[in-house]
């Protein structure tokens, strides 16, 4: 008789365990961000080498840009958390994209590790984005989300390449931050 009252409170704790661990239709994806509130300096460093090279070609070049692709009259920290996420996902994958096709060589090569950096981040953000697909964006960020479609269709190719590069240390240090810090960004 004992040993029938273990089996069945063995198999009971079995099936608790399995249906309460993994249920129906749950996400299994964590958002784990709060690594990147602060990133190494060795790898900021990647980054700020990528940007005094760049820097160097523009004084070199005839470049004229008064580029506002990543341009806002409010403070990230002013959007629910989920908004920043997604505004800071949206920043990443321009981002990316004009680096992954920068023409300089001397750039190109500098850039390899940014871009692994970027492209991690980028998948660690869309993690925190794939959990909640119903969320309804504020007016906020549909406004600069428009916005900010509209100037990347508008500047050439060249001024887009500036506006990232120039906005690498913004995103990195201010807006991932802030959506690291989820809540308790202010």
């Amino acid at each position: 008789m004992v040993n029938v009252g273990y089996k069945v409170l063995f198999a009971l704790s079995i099936w608790t365990m399995t249906t309460e661990a993994f249920p129906k239709g749950a996400q299994r994806t964590k958002c784990h961000l709060a690594k990147y509130k602060s990133l190494p300096p060795q790898e900021l460093e990647a980054f700020k080498k990528a940007k005094d090279t760049f820097e160097d070609i523009m004084l070199l070049s005839d470049r004229k840009c008064s580029t506002r692709i990543f341009h806002r009259n409010w403070e990230l920290k002013e959007l629910s958390v989920h908004d920043r996420v997604i505004l800071v996902e949206k920043e990443l994958d321009f981002t990316i994209n004009v680096l992954e096709n920068v023409d300089d060589p001397s750039l190109s090569k500098l850039l390899s590790r940014p871009l692994e950096i970027l492209t991690q981040i980028r998948e660690d953000l869309r993690g925190c984005t794939r959990q909640t697909h119903s969320h309804r964006h504020s007016r906020r960020l549909n406004n600069w989300l428009q916005n900010f479609h509209k100037s990347k269709e508008t500047e050439t190719p060249e001024c887009r390449e500036a506006s990232v590069i120039l906005n690498l240390f913004r995103l990195l240090n201010e807006d991932l931050r802030c959506a690291a810090y989820r809540d308790l960004c202010v």
